[in-house]
């Protein structure tokens, strides 16, 4: 889920970087601080959008550079369990795919694409399934659920799992033809409903 999280901190600001208005120069250092960072509380730290910085500096003895108060907002993306994702296959692998949902990719694994066999092709870039036909390849586009986070600190420590073996997930095109297939047996069930009994008498004999 994407966010604008409102954050604090304390920016040092060298005097090389005072040539730029103060706000300028802290938003980028809290860009250079923040930003492709994995947060715990916060997620993915997309970018910095907007900082505010206290006009009143501290000196540190020996240092040239001040010390600034600074609340800032940032885009964020917080993947959440049982959350559904839309993203797009960047990689073929021989257990799955990696996912790319919003800054970062999650794995799906064979296990978690279908029912069905699947064998996977690295070379070719693409997973199939046995009796279906169905596949994935790179640049299918596919819906999915979250079925795990683990976010680390620092960069790259972020690890999530999604799934679509649940009815209306998977590849774009696997979840048109269910919706077709859900829409013509409800179509049939009304046509059922709709048509007209023949009324009969006492003794079960049409009339």
């Amino acid at each position: 889920m994407f966010a604008i999280v409102h954050m604090s901190d304390v920016v040092r600001i060298p005097p090389n970087r005072l040539t730029h208005s103060l706000k300028d120069a802290a938003i980028q250092i809290l860009k250079e601080k923040y930003e492709s960072m994995i947060s715990p509380d916060v997620g993915y730290v997309i970018m910095i959008t907007d900082a505010d910085t206290s006009s009143i500096g501290k000196l540190v003895a020996g240092d040239g550079a001040t010390y600034h108060k600074v609340t800032f907002k940032a885009l964020t993306f917080y993947p959440k369990l049982q959350e559904i994702v839309e993203g797009e296959v960047v990689e073929i692998t021989d257990f799955g795919a990696f996912v790319r949902i919003g800054p970062t990719d999650a794995l799906l694994h064979l296990s978690q694409i279908t029912d069905d066999y699947l064998k996977s092709d690295v070379k070719q870039g693409v997973i199939v399934a046995n009796q279906t036909a169905r596949s994935l390849k790179i640049g299918s586009k596919l819906r999915a659920r979250i079925t795990a986070v683990s976010l680390g600190k620092g960069a790259g420590m972020g690890k999530i799992g999604i799934t679509c073996r649940q009815p209306f997930l998977g590849a774009v095109e696997w979840i048109t033809e269910e919706i077709k297939k859900a829409k013509g047996g409800a179509d049939r069930d009304k046509q059922v409903a709709d048509k007209p009994t023949v009324p009969k008498d006492k003794k079960g004999e049409k009339k």
